[in-house]
């Protein structure tokens, strides 16, 4: 049976896509990529995360991915948008699951594909967990580029989640093209 683990990054931040991945494992990357500390995305350091993905990139794992933009998430809301990257992440994979084991509460609408969602799949299934790393990865990697075009904000160190120091230069310079003005938080509104 060949079962596809699916997970995102980025539901949270004020700015920046959310980037979802699905991933397909064999058993023998399973037990190579455990060894290597393969958990949760969240339990993780960065550089952790990277070698997991480099590791990943090298022994041939299957993945895709896929981003919605802020403009998609705003104009979608951010379920929406996740569901959206989550679908064509499964549709893109070289190979078609058998099964699709969703991290969360909720499946992945217009799929045709079986599913299950399991909420905190990320700690419980390789696949999910291997997905929420790969997704994490891309996320960061997209925010350190997006800090490049915006230096003001710095997008490299907080990745557009709303930290103190985002929020005070969001309150003191405005958002940018990659802000999602349907986000608020106190003391910060887009709009």
């Amino acid at each position: 049976m060949i079962v596809a683990g699916v997970d995102e990054a980025g539901r949270g931040p004020l700015a920046g896509p959310v980037v979802a991945a699905a991933v397909i494992l064999e058993r023998k990357e399973v037990s190579r990529l455990l060894a290597m500390g393969l958990a949760d995305s969240k339990k993780l350091s960065a550089s952790s995360r990277e070698k997991l993905f480099n590791e990943m990139e090298g022994i041939g794992v299957v993945w895709r991915a896929q981003a919605a933009s802020p403009a998609r998430i705003d104009r979608d809301n951010i379920l929406q948008a996740t569901l959206w990257s989550m679908r064509l992440s499964v549709l893109n994979l070289s190979l078609v699951p058998d099964l699709v084991v969703v991290d969360g509460s909720q499946t992945i609408p217009s799929l045709g594909i079986p599913q299950k969602a399991v909420p905190g799949g990320d700690g419980k299934v390789p696949a999910v967990a291997a997905a929420s790393v790969i997704a994490k990865v891309l996320r960061d990697r997209a925010m350190c580029s997006l800090d490049q075009v915006f230096p003001c904000y710095g997008f490299r160190h907080h990745k557009g989640y709303p930290s103190r120091e985002h929020v005070e230069i969001l309150r003191s310079v405005g958002p940018c093209a990659v802000h999602r003005r349907s986000f608020h938080v106190r003391g910060w509104s887009p709009v």
